[in-house]
């Protein structure tokens, strides 16, 4: 039994320091999803820039599980690194809809945001972060794409 621990703890250890997270900011969760299947693939997609790829996991994903906010704000990110305004807009209000204090999706729908030169909109996003957990990594990373 303790090797089973041992196990168990040594695989939680190498998930969460190897999992790739270069382009997915940390905190862009809320929980909704469990990183078994289809949403730790397509988050590896997106860590090696395969936005197509993820896109065609995500998709049928937000169908299967319509409540999935993190789905939905990947989705949007996704679409949003592959020009697809239009999609990635409708992603990140599916995400807001179902989290409102989803802090990935307020940060990424604010870099739309700045993107699109809606900078108020973008402002009130930050506005949003800032008082939901103050100069987090998402409101820093927005607040710099509001910069410039």
């Amino acid at each position: 039994m303790p090797h089973l621990i041992i196990c168990v703890l040594v695989s939680l250890f190498c998930f969460f320091t190897m999992s790739p997270s270069m382009v997915v900011a940390e905190g862009t969760t809320d929980g909704s999803s469990e990183a078994e299947g289809g949403y730790g693939e397509a988050k590896a997609r997106i860590a090696a820039g395969d936005f197509a790829g993820a896109v065609a996991i995500l998709g049928p994903m937000t169908v299967d599980q319509p409540e999935n906010a993190d789905a939905f704000n990947l989705l949007g990110f996704s679409n949003r690194k592959m020009g697809n305004l239009e999609a990635a807009a409708v992603a990140y209000k599916a995400a807001l809809t179902i989290n409102p204090s989803h802090l990935g999706a307020l940060e990424y729908q604010g870099e739309m945001f700045v993107e699109m030169g809606e900078l108020a909109m973008a402002q009130a996003n930050l506005d949003k972060l800032q008082s939901l957990c103050g100069a987090c990594e998402q409101a820093q990373d927005l607040k710099k794409a509001l910069a410039g």
